[in-house]
């Protein structure tokens, strides 16, 4: 007979959840350095980024090898970044958070393997988060490979997924828009219907009414893509709720950034790689630079920043990426309690 979830020790469930966290956060660190820069993040193996040599398997235990070395390469002693250990610390933490706020809420009769399906679908989420968090924090890219891939995945497994009409507002909005049929059918329109709802949101007053308005956009549309992502999981409120919250987070750093340093400078990367498509732009010719001015064009990141708080340039993502995270664990509790609030 299978073992359903309630039957396994908790510790070895914990145990297990925290290891695979630590190992996929690992490997995150592998997708957060390569897939801005366009390489393939299976070929070659981990290799030093001072010299390049391959990284022997004791060198590249999550956290413990890190310590160990003291930060620094054993083959050439180049300086490794904290957040290689930072970014294994959360997919630890995001594991045990998910076992104690997901896993332990399922029914009783939850096969484990169900449990674990669950399990690696929400880790997959929430890891996916995290590095879109940190390329944009460096790059100011959100990257199309993550949300979009993220968001046919919510869609997909929507059914399969707690999370999806948990929320009060998620039963609302069903009942609302006359969603009938089977709870799949209904978990897909829901899911369906917040992804929608995440995009437009962001897309319609930040890109085209901004740009009609002061000819750039607000936001970049990659944002739009990373709400359009948390709709897709967790429904249309998950979506309002990440911009929401996000937007506070974000306005209210930004303000003690600038209240602390006087302005908001731009990530290095960004400044290297205008810098090199500046230097591109001056050596190319003809067609090629007709084809560079266009894509310099297009992005916004590629024209000097203007001064002021007002027009500083402030990666969003990761608010958002906070704002859904904080929905995971905490929003349907903070949505009902609302409700109920509301409610006489």
């Amino acid at each position: 007979m299978t073992p359903t979830v309630s039957e396994l020790p908790p510790s070895i469930v914990l145990g297990v959840a925290i290891a695979l966290g630590l190992v996929f956060g690992s490997f995150l660190n592998v997708v957060i350095h390569r897939l801005p820069r366009g390489e393939s993040l299976v070929f070659p193996g981990s290799h030093c980024p001072g010299c390049g040599r391959p990284i022997r398997a004791y060198d590249n235990i999550p956290i413990v090898s890190w310590l160990w070395l003291r930060g620094r390469a054993r083959c050439c002693g180049a300086r490794i970044s904290a957040r290689y250990p930072l970014v294994e610390l959360m997919g630890g933490l995001l594991a045990w958070a998910l076992v104690k706020v997901v896993v332990s809420e399922l029914d009783s009769a939850t096969t484990w393997y169900a449990a674990l399906g669950i399990f690696l679908l929400e880790l997959a989420f929430g890891l996916g988060l995290v590095g879109v968090a940190f390329i944009d924090l460096e790059h100011m890219l959100v990257p199309d490979e993550i949300t979009l891939g993220g968001t046919l995945l919510g869609l997909v497994t929507a059914p399969w997924r707690p999370e999806v009409f948990e929320s009060p507002l998620g039963h609302w909005a069903a009942a609302l828009v006359g969603l009938g049929g089977t709870e799949s059918f209904r978990a897909w329109s829901e899911s369906l219907l917040g992804a929608a709802v995440g995009f437009v949101m962001v897309w319609l007053p930040f890109e085209v009414g901004y740009r009609a308005l002061r000819g750039q956009p607000g936001m970049g549309r990659g944002d739009a893509k990373l709400a359009m992502l948390a709709g897709a999981w967790f429904g249309w409120a998950g979506a309002v709720f990440a911009l929401l919250a996000g937007s506070v987070q974000g306005t209210l750093v930004a303000l003690g950034i600038y209240a602390a340093k006087g302005r908001i400078d731009e990530p290095a990367a960004v400044v290297r790689q205008r810098a090199e498509l500046r230097a591109a732009l001056g050596a190319a010719t003809g067609d090629e630079r007709v084809a560079l001015e266009e894509e310099m064009e297009k992005d916004p990141v590629a024209r000097e920043p203007e001064g002021g708080l007002g027009k500083a340039r402030v990666s969003f993502g990761p608010f958002l990426v906070l704002g859904a995270l904080e929905y995971l664990f905490f929003g349907p509790a903070l949505v009902a309690a609302y409700l109920g609030w509301l409610s006489p």
